[in-house]
């Protein structure tokens, strides 16, 4: 009986071993990026895009919690403007804020303050095409032991790059009424 509880202490070492090495195999930083063509002049996506009020109909976070408690501070839009959350576990808590702000480009500072901690940035970069604008929603930032962790078990760009797509697919509706 002591043999089994030996091997199976064994692998579970060497399975925890593996973990741990693949996790610190993992980059530093992580990069989410996705672009979509949006049938719409630049200047309305980027009032859609630099007023944090304007978010609810497009962000595809807004209607994961119906009791979402949201607060605005700073200026109303663009460069200083702020958007704190605080909800459910499906979207969390935190705070936003838009450190730069030009037609074509919204940086943003994003920082998760539950389920788990997080700094990042997010930019949106616009770019007139004939007809049309090219919307690219990129996040960034650093990627710390534990999220590397939780990297060999989730693919973090598709996490979350599907809800950037389903954000900009949002955004081309809201955009052509």
């Amino acid at each position: 009986m002591s043999e089994v509880i030996t091997i199976i202490a064994i692998v579970i070492a060497l399975a925890i071993a593996v973990i741990l090495i693949l996790a610190a195999m993992k980059s530093d930083t992580f990069r989410v990026v996705r672009t979509a063509s949006i049938s719409a002049p630049s200047e309305k996506l980027f009032a859609l895009i630099s007023d944090f009020h304007q978010w609810r109909s497009w962000s595809p976070w807004e209607n994961r919690d119906p009791d979402l408690k949201r607060s605005y501070s700073g200026t109303e839009r663009g460069k200083g403007a702020i958007y704190a959350w605080d909800g459910n576990k499906n979207v969390g808590s935190g705070r936003m804020e838009i450190l730069e702000a030009s037609p074509s480009q919204v940086v943003i500072k994003l920082d998760f303050l539950k389920p788990f901690e997080a700094h990042n940035q997010a930019e949106f970069t616009l770019t007139p095409q004939a007809g049309a604008t090219s919307v690219t929603w990129t996040m960034h930032g650093p990627a710390p032991f534990m999220s590397k962790v939780m990297q060999v078990f989730m693919n973090m760009d598709k996490m979350i790059g599907k809800d950037f797509e389903a954000g900009l697919a949002n955004l081309q509706k809201v955009a052509r009424q």
